[in-house]
């Protein structure tokens, strides 16, 4: 059967772009402290409307996190989204950390793929996206899938989520990724 010019130039696309984000990953995998991205200084704030009452579809991207491809976080319902090219690609509840950013646009700045967490405890696929008080935070999920609220004694920075979607994140969120924080 032959295979229109078309068919031919898609599938040439999605491989080309497999390609680019199989070695974007590679690329950031690993990132040294003496070349990560600065924190955002000061973040856009954004609409109150995402904050008045309980929301008709829990599940649903929040109204106010604006457009295109972006990683969103809600302070308030403890859930992370990850929004691809026009659509949802996965939501999955979240465990703060003791210090939370301010609600705004950021951009991931660095990641780590196993480092030992502000906390003591084992921690993966580390997606930092800003600065706080000197306590970088960011998402990761600890080696050893426990997903315990953090000491509030201690000023911790990791958003922890299940290892699943520990992995989701990491394979979503490359650096210069857009992530905004919602109430």
């Amino acid at each position: 059967m032959a295979r229109s010019s078309s068919g031919t130039v898609a599938g040439l696309t999605v491989a080309a772009l497999a390609v680019v984000a199989f070695l974007a990953y590679q690329a950031s995998a690993n990132v040294p402290a003496s070349l990560e991205k600065p924190a955002v200084s000061s973040p856009k704030a954004l609409p109150s409307e995402a904050a008045k009452g309980p929301r008709k579809d829990p599940l649903a991207v929040p109204v106010g996190s604006g457009k295109g491809v972006r990683v969103v976080y809600s302070l308030g319902e403890r859930r992370v989204w990850l929004v691809g090219a026009g659509q949802l690609t996965q939501t999955f509840t979240v465990m703060p950390s003791t210090i939370s950013p301010r609600p705004g646009t950021y951009e991931v700045r660095s990641r780590s793929g196993r480092i030992e967490g502000s906390d003591g405890v084992d921690i993966e696929h580390v997606v930092r996206f800003t600065t706080v008080d000197d306590v970088s935070i960011g998402f990761s999920a600890a080696v050893d899938g426990t997903l315990e609220s953090p000491d509030p004694q201690r000023k911790t920075g990791g958003v922890r989520m299940k290892r699943a979607d520990g992995d989701a994140m990491w394979t979503f969120a490359t650096i210069g990724s857009k992530v905004v924080v919602v109430p």
